[in-house]
């Protein structure tokens, strides 16, 4: 009997309001969700919710074999609390960000990581998506999102595969992490 793959499912949600419009980076939870995507392996594809979705997206993420983001357990879980009950940081999460910084003494953006290891930069940027959410924009927000999850996607099987990524310093130069996933 061969084996199942893993469901690994690849996630990022833009949310409704910015960190001043809601008090602060305190209150993650009170920017509510415009628009999360995920790509499932299981499944082969993406999946876009709106916020009358939430809890379709949350049961996906439990039934993933691991799910997988970048500042998804400081942002996007938190977001996702503000309509749940569940502890999402118990779900089987690989954040890539958490594991770049237990490396590194810095922070560093998908954006950088993903322009100096894969040559593909983002399309947008957080605080443009909250402004098309005001805009009733929400097809822009979903595509700009799904950007982002295949960004995550090839970021975490590059890492994965060659067991390093690149990026750029404050200085311009192109420098190595390690990373173990």
């Amino acid at each position: 009997m061969a084996l199942q793959p893993k469901n690994i499912v690849y996630f990022d949600l833009e949310t409704q309001k910015s960190a001043d419009e809601v008090g602060g980076w305190n209150n993650i939870r009170d920017m509510r969700m415009s628009v999360g995507v995920t790509y499932s392996t299981a499944r082969g594809d993406y999946h876009i919710y709106g916020e009358d979705q939430v809890d379709a997206l949350v049961n996906e993420l439990m039934r993933a074999d691991l799910v997988v983001g970048f500042n998804n357990m400081r942002f996007d879980y938190e977001v996702l609390h503000g309509y749940t009950v569940i502890d999402l940081r118990q779900v089987p999460t690989l954040d890539m960000l958490v594991e770049l910084q237990k490396t590194m003494n810095h922070r560093l953006s998908l954006d950088s990581i993903a322009t100096s290891t894969l040559g593909v930069e983002k399309t947008a940027e957080g605080l443009q998506a909250i402004r098309w959410y005001k805009e009733g924009r929400l097809s822009e927000i979903a595509e700009y999102c799904c950007y982002d999850v295949k960004i995550t996607k090839l970021v975490h099987e590059f890492g994965g595969e060659k067991k390093q990524l690149f990026y750029k310093n404050r200085f311009g130069s192109t420098l190595t992490v390690n990373v173990n996933w």
